[in-house]
């Protein structure tokens, strides 16, 4: 099988993300890293990219350069990754759509919800993939509770609760840090800091899992470090279009918390509890009956558990594999899209532009509710609204 072509704009050597997306995409053999733009000073990031393999007329100072030089050739990439500081995805994202290359953005996928409508709209008008790294979906026991809330082991869904707090922000002395200040700054970060940054990947798990839309929200944020612009803690009850509850807390100052992405799904039949620093079990507790444990790769999973599951039970697997699960999606639709057929149904389960405009809009939201002291808002993006 002929290896997809994939370019990286951003993702450059010491960046946290950059590594993950790397050992992500050439996990299974499906993409090879041809192209990259991959640092913000143009010879360290032509020199990086030769020292990952890349040929010297595709290690590029820059992405507009990388967008220019892959347009004009007949091998173009099939995919790139744009792992950029969050203030330049849309441009960049909106750029290579309109040039007819798939993309997979990092979240959020941009800074407001006009922007993100646009990128819905672009990949629609080009026909191209769009991708929203929320990569945790990737996890073979999160595709496994979707799994079972869509076959209706749980019944109706009453309440979902979820959060991702953790304490690497809590020092005060570190505010002046740049690898932390620039996420409490809003000219970087947008409108709002630890919610957009953490709190929308955990509200995207919610989603995910329920197949619900979030309709209404109530927030409360705190600068619980005095000299932030932007908030460092979050509290976000919302009300799914489905009838769910959802209860959400996001912190950077909660110490003694190392990652803490967890989900909790309750409903008329029974409840499931998953956290991602122990992905290999899925806990789910039937109405009336015990405890029981779900191994990631024990036999009798779904379809979708089973695709996401690399390496044998007891083993364990982390966010780099749950990352390499979206780079499988993406390859399968891309290469369904080439053979003109459906993608495989256990496949088709990566975040696309439209989860990243949700995203958006509800951060927005929030942020609108947090200033009128919890007010109840519309949480749903303009486009959605009445459909």
């Amino acid at each position: 099988m002929t290896r997809l072509k994939w370019g990286m704009v951003g993702g450059g050597e010491g960046s946290q993300i950059g590594p993950a997306h790397r050992l992500a995409a050439g996990l299974d053999g499906e993409f090879e890293l041809t192209a990259g733009a991959l640092d913000h000073q143009p010879q360290a990031g032509r020199d990086f990219a030769r020292r990952l393999g890349v040929a010297a007329d595709r290690a590029y100072g820059d992405w507009r350069e990388m967008l220019a030089g892959e347009s004009s050739r007949d091998d173009r990439i099939d995919l790139v990754t744009v792992a950029t500081p969050n203030a330049t995805h849309f441009e960049i994202t909106k750029a290579f759509l309109e040039a007819g290359f798939h993309v997979l953005c990092e979240k959020p996928m941009t800074m407001t919800v006009d922007e993100a409508e646009e990128v819905v709209r672009v990949a629609k008008a080009s026909g191209r993939i769009c991708g929203v790294n929320y990569g945790y979906s990737g996890y073979s026991l999160v595709r496994h509770m979707r799994a079972m809330v869509a076959r209706g082991d749980l019944g109706r869904v009453r309440l979902v609760v979820t959060e991702f707090a953790h304490g690497h922000h809590a020092d005060a002395a570190d505010a002046d840090n740049p690898r932390v200040r620039w996420r409490y700054d809003p000219a970087q970060i947008g409108a709002s800091a630890q919610f957009s940054d953490c709190g929308i990947h955990a509200l995207h798990m919610a989603s995910f899992v329920t197949n619900q839309e979030v309709a209404t929200l109530s927030a409360d944020f705190a600068s619980c470090i005095e000299s932030r612009q932007l908030e460092d803690d979050a509290m976000v009850n919302f009300r799914m279009d489905g009838g769910t509850v959802g209860r959400l807390w996001t912190s950077s100052i909660a110490i003694g918390r190392q990652h803490g992405l967890t989900l909790q799904v309750f409903g008329e039949k029974g409840g499931l509890r998953w956290a991602q620093e122990q992905p290999n079990q899925l806990y789910w507790t039937p109405l009336g009956g015990r405890v029981e444990i779900i191994e990631r790769g024990e036999g009798g999973l779904s379809p979708e558990a089973d695709r996401a599951s690399r390496v044998t039970i007891g083993h364990a697997e982390g966010m780099p594999l749950a990352f390499a699960n979206i780079y499988a999606d993406l390859a399968e639709a891309i290469r369904a899209a080439k053979d003109g057929r459906a993608p495989d149904a256990a496949a088709d389960l990566y975040p696309r532009a439209e989860d990243g405009l949700r995203s958006m809009a509800a951060v927005h939201a929030a942020v609108r509710s947090a200033k009128q002291n919890g007010a109840w808002v519309d949480a749903r993006p303009p486009s959605f609204r009445g459909a």
